[in-house]
């Protein structure tokens, strides 16, 4: 369903539950159990891909219901997503529907296939997006966006979601692959400690406000300030050049 492997410092995490990686309680949890597996491995970024036709179809519907673990407790999965402390990149393509666009909304980076359809159709069926849609497309492209692309249930191209900001990079179907990875390596390649200072703010700052971010920034730092990373990378600037230094990640 869910499988973890490793490409030096990135952790991939393959999406592979045929017909079309339809999402339901034990897949999410398999889902968030893998990302977290991969931190404690050592990954210091993580690529969220699939290895069929689309990168998720969206839920499986006739598990869905008020009992289900995705629709009743959201705030608890998001929160084990948003914990994670490493830099998330999503390759999506083919069919990137519902509770799959969320997934990707979940992650800090998405990459899409051009001839890719993302949408959050659930109000199709009915429902409202059930794993952070609505307030993550809030963040990327603003309210009025976001109340277009919920409540309307319309399939996108990934090329005008990246004009909104909703996707942050579209290439050639055939090149997914390698500019996903490339984007993860180059990630999982940088001071790992302030990535994660840069995550957690920008969390802050989405959750809670510019206020609530400033006030939480000097605190981030001290982990920044004390990593070797600072050192090698001042280190590195007086002797190579700026973007000469080689980051270990702690």
């Amino acid at each position: 369903m869910i499988r973890l492997s490793h490409d030096g410092a990135v952790g991939v995490v393959t999406l592979s539950h045929p017909p079309h990686n339809l999402i339901g309680a034990d897949f999410i949890d398999r889902y968030c159990t893998a990302q977290e597996d991969a931190v404690a491995a050592g990954a210091r970024a993580i690529l969220v891909r699939s290895d069929l036709r689309h990168f998720c179809a969206g839920a499986d519907v006739k598990a869905l219901g008020p009992d289900d673990g995705t629709a009743s407790d959201p705030a608890a999965v998001l929160d084990r997503l948003e914990s994670i402390p490493v830099p998330t990149v999503a390759a999506v393509h083919g069919a990137v529907l519902g509770g799959g666009f969320e997934l990707a909304l979940a992650c800090d980076m998405i990459v899409a296939a051009e001839s890719a359809q993302v949408g959050a159709v659930e109000v199709t069926l009915g429902l409202v997006p059930l794993l952070g849609a609505i307030q993550r497309l809030v963040a990327r492209a603003g309210p009025a966006r976001a109340r277009e692309i919920t409540m309307l249930g319309r399939r996108y191209r990934p090329a005008e979601l990246e004009r909104l900001g909703v996707v942050n990079l579209v290439v050639n179907d055939d090149e997914l692959e390698d500019a996903s990875l490339s984007l993860a390596r180059q990630l999982a390649a940088g001071p790992t400690v302030a990535l994660g200072v840069i995550k957690r703010v920008v969390n802050i700052a989405v959750n809670e406000g510019t206020r609530a971010a400033d006030e939480a920034l000097s605190d981030e730092l001290a982990a920044m300030w004390a990593s070797n990373d600072v050192r090698r990378g001042t280190e590195a600037m007086f002797t190579g050049g700026p973007g000469t230094a080689v980051f270990e990640g702690n």
